[in-house]
């Protein structure tokens, strides 16, 4: 694994390029992407105004439960499963686990042979089913929302619904961190104060849109490829790019070494690259849901 981020190792990058994408207008729903507090990194700049058209964005990330259903619809073979091999912290491995070695530059990452999203801490650990599902791909959460009815979000989409409404804060339900929020806590990496690894997908607050762990929890994949942000309605994101954007932080966020826990945070990795502390949550257009009631926001 190559690694240039902390937040989570990634694979070697190959350039890939998307086919345009039509883009669509409602002046409806506006909102100011971007940090407003200028206090992240430069890529969270500028400010500036993004009006989309409506859609609804799930209120949990997909859980284990969610996912083990596609697969045994489907026989999806993970990211992780075809490599033989994903990342875990090094306080969450299991015993019994097939340690290849830590990862280069973040030695709290380690390797681990026969981590999934079945086993998130390898050896003969096993997934809760209420959690988010983890060590998936950004191929694998395609391919998972595709199965579903559903998409991955935009960037644009995610950082308008992790607002919650809640225009120019930190955080999606004001300024001020809150103590159900699931980051790491004590000293990074080796002395937590409290719990470390995942919590429920339906754990804590909701916002002000009845979104759970909107920040925090796992790092969730949006569709866009990483770059500069792209101006216009219904942003789409560069049309090519090697990685594709994480958004809202994870349990392993620390104001010491990562502050991406804040709505406007932005992040991201390979597309085939999986951990310990990534999953999704999907999205569905407005007009597709009207005729899909079964389906949850």
């Amino acid at each position: 694994m190559d690694v240039t981020s902390c937040c989570a190792p990634k694979r070697a990058a190959t350039a890939t390029h998307d086919p345009p994408a039509p883009r669509r207008s409602d002046p409806r729903w506006s909102f100011r992407m971007g940090d407003a507090f200028a206090e992240g990194d430069a890529c969270e700049l500028p400010v500036h105004e993004v009006r989309l058209t409506p859609f609804r964005l799930d209120a949990t990330a997909v859980t284990t439960e969610q996912f083990a259903a596609f697969v045994a619809a489907t026989g999806h073979v993970t990211d992780a499963e075809r490599y033989e091999s994903s990342a875990v912290f090094h306080l969450l491995a299991a015993p019994d686990a097939d340690v290849v070695g830590p990862v280069d530059g973040t030695p709290w990452w380690l390797n681990v042979r026969g981590a999934t999203w079945r086993a998130p801490r390898g050896g003969s650990s096993s997934a809760t089913p209420d959690h988010p599902v983890v060590h998936v791909s950004w191929h694998d959460a395609a391919a998972y929302a595709a199965w579903a009815g559903r998409r991955l979000a935009t960037e644009a989409e995610w950082e308008y619904a992790a607002r919650g409404g809640l225009a120019g804060r930190r955080f999606p339900w004001g300024d001020a961190l809150r103590d159900d929020c699931n980051i790491f806590r004590g000293r990074f990496p080796d002395a937590p104060d409290g719990h470390v690894g995942t919590v429920a997908a339906a754990a804590g607050v909701p916002n002000g849109f009845g979104l759970h762990n909107a920040v925090g929890n796992v790092w969730e994949w949006c569709a866009d490829w990483f770059g500069p942000y792209v101006p216009g309605d219904d942003p789409q994101g560069p049309s090519a790019g090697t990685e594709r954007v994480m958004r809202g932080g994870s349990y392993l966020c620390h104001d010491s070494y990562c502050r991406r826990y804040r709505v406007a945070a932005r992040t991201s990795s390979t597309p085939d690259s999986s951990a310990g502390n990534v999953g999704f949550r999907c999205a569905i257009d407005c007009t597709i849901y009207a005729n899909r009631s079964h389906l949850t926001s």
